[in-house]
């Protein structure tokens, strides 16, 4: 019996490196897991039997930190959110429809903005004040550039030592960001489609691949996320901004809505949360009050 990491999922087979040795075994899971309806992930800790050369069974599967549906990986440290300075233009919507999930699984963001090269003196000045927000917040941010190489550096040293899931819209520039920080990595890249306005996804499977001292999942873009999994009563503690100040809210459960003594609306008032955030809380808010239940 080994013990490794799955480092691929592909067309059934999971992929494990060994601790031991480092070397890649390709292996199916035991019927076991199917009927425990559980599906090994990329990032799992595994036990499993090898059997002739570099194939085996996967036997057991650890206790997992955290867990993403999409991208379906385990154990991730944290997630660099991909978002375009322009072409598409930046959404601090999205960013947040991403944060709050990100949040919900204990996993530490980094916000990355790719094409500032792209941005007027005046556009630039408008996003770096945006973006002050998320770092008052406590969100690092890098702006980068890949024809100019900046933030190149930041984001290396970011890497190191963890699990990264890359994620955000598609057409931003995630796999170009990979390529360049590891040229050896020869991931594919299509140019953005300027009919739709947006990338095709050229990620097809989950891997984790190593780049400055650490392992990224190269995943597939996605535009839109739902908040399946959160209730609109825990929404705030995914804000950290509302979280902190809905202490001082005289009501317990206050939902910072229409109720009276609300710390979050004193702390809105007097400028202490950014309104856009404020505005997207309520949005969101509204949105999983409406969902569907599920049955």
């Amino acid at each position: 019996m080994a013990e490794g990491k799955i480092i691929k999922a592909l067309s059934g087979f999971y992929y494990v490196k060994n601790r031991e040795d480092g070397e890649i075994y390709q292996c199916r899971g035991r019927g076991v897991f199917r009927k425990r309806k559980i599906t090994p992930l990329v990032g799992d800790h595994v036990e499993f039997q090898k059997e002739n050369g570099r194939e085996g069974y996967i036997l057991d599967i650890g206790e997992r930190k955290n867990e993403l549906v999409r991208p379906p990986i385990a154990n991730v440290d944290q997630a660099v959110l991909v978002f375009s300075a322009k072409e598409p233009a930046f959404s601090t919507l999205l960013l947040d429809r991403f944060l709050v999930p990100i949040e919900k699984n204990l996993i530490r963001p980094l916000i990355l903005i790719t094409k500032c090269d792209l941005l007027g003196a005046d556009e630039k000045e408008k996003l770096l004040e945006t973006l002050a927000v998320y770092r008052q917040i406590g969100y690092p941010v890098i702006l980068s550039s890949a024809k100019a190489g900046e933030g190149a550096d930041a984001l290396l040293s970011a890497l190191k030592g963890k699990i990264t899931v890359f994620c955000g819209q598609s057409g931003v520039g995630k796999t170009s960001i990979l390529n360049r920080l590891d040229p050896a990595l020869g991931l594919k890249t299509n140019e953005i489609s300027t009919h739709l306005g947006r990338g095709k996804h050229t990620t097809r499977h989950v891997e984790l691949l190593p780049v400055g001292g650490g392992l990224v999942a190269d995943t597939p873009g996605f535009s839109s996320l739902d908040f399946a999994g959160v209730e609109f009563t825990e929404l705030g503690a995914y804000f950290p901004e509302i979280s902190e100040k809905s202490a001082g809210c005289k009501f317990r459960g206050c939902l910072h809505e229409n109720e009276p003594h609300c710390a979050v609306k004193a702390a809105l008032a007097e400028g202490e949360i950014a309104s856009f955030r404020y505005s997207h809380y309520i949005q969101f808010l509204q949105e999983i009050k409406n969902r569907k239940p599920r049955y």
